[in-house]
């Protein structure tokens, strides 16, 4: 099923002429320089053109570029078509360090590479009366390795992808038409040769390939590329079927699956979110605009979203129809990580436009709680996720610090509109009580975890959004008490470093028994010295009068009411405090 999907996806990309996507025989990969050659095959300027782009920073990197490649590279030497590295190119490299005598001895020429790389160029073009691919052989005769040591900035271009061009064209060699057109032939029959067999994704016979091309754009994945489907290994075989004969696909449908996905993987798309070590992406069987809408409410690590997405959630938050809604387009969501030797399926979900909407306006209404002026309003994976890693004082929370896996079980109980892990609401708590905070992503996450918990479980319970002064749960009751007495203590002792949070509110949210009398002695203490001590006062009589006796302990869906009701009650003790500035 993924694979049949990323089949079509590629067939319906191919067919869009706004969408830039390799045809077969063809790859997209990284290039920084190309060669510009005149008619003679003479290097015009004397050195590689430098094409790369530059980031925000002023940070060089590799343009995309689709260029002919037909099978990978292993660890046989082994030269590409008409672009490749420095040593095949121009037959030069950087040497390793164990190699080098000195500082200055860092260079050395690979002269059997360039050697492979003029053989690849002759096979093809030897007869082809074109005159790029005139220019291209005099160049590689006129070629000697040495040359490339005199280049400037050697060390940079040692270890870029080039191409050629011809200085009269606008295209890159390989695009001119009847180079292009002699290698599509080329890579068409190649497709069509080796051992013919039935494909899993078309079910007809076809000529099965041995290996499928690499897909690329995994974070943390080798930068050649990984593979869902490898067999590398005696163990792995069955009925004396080699390599991927174990798992028959045909070559062009080996093409279009991993040229689809590494599409959607690639560096800019629009269709990937990467949130820890899971690469989600994700597509519809047909032209739809949650494609583009769907990847930023779920990623977006900041306030802002744009204008689209915006009118898309206030439209499920206030019920209205949306243009999105009423889609029965299938949708099609698949998490990736990469491990030492493969890419490893992490989820797939299959759905509609119109199920994913209905469950996205259900997390977001799970999340639903009382907040201040600049939290965000719709929180995304990120935003929940990062709550988790520790915070160093000065430093920013590292997103590759999110615990393994978790994105994935996220992603999954938001499309499934099941719970959520329990190891996220289990580590949330677990934050809180080392660094004593609970700020409305926290409290948002708890109230979310809570509201499914109590309607798997098919209890009436209501979590509210603001402070319910007609909840009389004792934990619930617990969380608010604290948080007046630490008012309490604020009022008569502005400013202190500690306060009874940062001290007891590990203990108070689970074993209160030990320590609210204590702190109730020390209430006493701090009103008898506040200016406007009364008032804390009166919110403790207010909430102890519907507490008989402080347990001695609370478990874990307590911990999280304690949480909520000190969240709650902070909020409107802050929101009378603005009042009585306003006044």
């Amino acid at each position: 099923m993924i694979l049949q999907s990323l089949c079509q996806y590629y067939d319906r990309l191919e067919q869009n002429v706004d969408v830039d996507i390799p045809e077969i025989g063809f790859s997209q990969e990284k290039i920084s320089f190309v060669i510009v050659i005149d008619k003679n095959g003479l290097m015009v300027g004397g050195k590689p053109q430098d094409i790369r782009e530059t980031n925000e920073k002023g940070k060089p990197f590799p343009r995309a570029l689709f260029v002919p490649k037909i099978k990978g590279r292993t660890s046989a030497p082994a030269a590409f078509f008409l672009w490749d590295n420095a040593k095949y190119v121009l037959g030069a490299c950087v040497k390793a360090k164990e190699e080098m005598a000195n500082e200055d001895d860092k260079f050395k020429i690979t002269p059997n590479r360039f050697l492979l790389f003029k053989a690849e160029i002759r096979k093809y073009l030897d007869n082809v009366q074109d005159i790029g691919a005139t220019a291209i052989l005099k160049f590689l005769d006129n070629w000697a390795p040495e040359k490339s040591l005199t280049l400037e900035n050697w060390g940079e271009i040692c270890k870029a992808n080039f191409v050629f061009k011809l200085d009269t064209d606008f295209c890159f060699l390989h695009e001119r038409e009847a180079i292009k057109q002699l290698w599509v032939k080329y890579a068409k029959r190649k497709l069509s040769e080796g051992g013919i067999g039935y494909c899993l994704i078309s079910g007809e016979k076809d000529s099965i390939a041995p290996t499928h091309p690499q897909i690329k754009g995994i974070q943390g994945g080798k930068s050649t590329g990984g593979a869902i489907i490898s067999f590398n290994k005696p163990s792995f075989l069955s009925y004396n079927k080699e390599q991927n004969l174990n798992s028959p696909v045909s070559k062009i449908n080996a093409f279009k699956y991993t040229t689809a996905l590494s599409h959607l993987c690639g560096f800019g798309s629009r269709q990937k979110i990467q949130i820890g070590d899971a690469t989600t992406i994700f597509w519809a069987e047909k032209e739809n605009q949650m494609e583009s809408i769907f990847g930023k409410i779920l990623s977006q690590n900041n306030d802002g979203f744009d204008k689209d997405v915006k009118l898309f959630l206030e439209s499920l938050q206030d019920g209205k129809k949306s243009v999105y809604i009423n889609e029965k387009t299938q949708f099609f969501i698949l998490g990736l990580s990469p491990n030492a030797a493969r890419i490893s399926i992490r989820f797939w979900h299959v759905s509609n436009v119109e199920d994913i909407s209905q469950k996205l306006m259900l997390h977001f209404s799970d999340l639903r709680i009382e907040k201040r002026e600049n939290d965000p309003e719709y929180p995304s994976i990120w935003h929940l996720l990062i709550e988790l890693v520790p915070s160093r004082k000065g430093e920013k929370r590292k997103t590759d610090a999110i615990p393994p896996n978790l994105a994935g079980q996220m992603i999954r109980a938001i499309l499934n509109g099941s719970k959520y892990p329990e190891s996220f609401y289990t580590t949330l708590l677990s934050r809180i009580k080392t660094d004593h905070q609970i700020n409305y992503m926290r409290a948002a996450i708890i109230k979310a975890v809570l509201t499914r918990k109590y309607r798997f479980k098919n209890i009436k319970k209501e979590v509210s959004v603001a402070l319910d002064k007609e909840n009389t749960n004792v934990s619930y009751l617990l969380g608010r008490l604290f948080s007046v007495l630490e008012k309490a203590q604020q009022d008569a002792i502005p400013g202190a470093n500690t306060t009874i949070r940062d001290r007891y509110y590990g203990s108070a949210s689970s074993t209160p028994k030990v320590v609210f009398p204590q702190l109730m002695k020390l209430a006493n203490h701090h009103i008898s010295k506040a200016k406007y001590g009364y008032v804390s006062d009166k919110w403790i009589e207010e909430i102890v009068q519907d507490i008989d006796v402080f347990p001695a302990h609370l478990n874990l869906e307590e911990q999280g009411e304690f949480a909520l009701g000190y969240y709650h009650q902070r909020n409107e003790l802050f929101k009378k405090k603005e009042k009585k500035g306003e006044k």
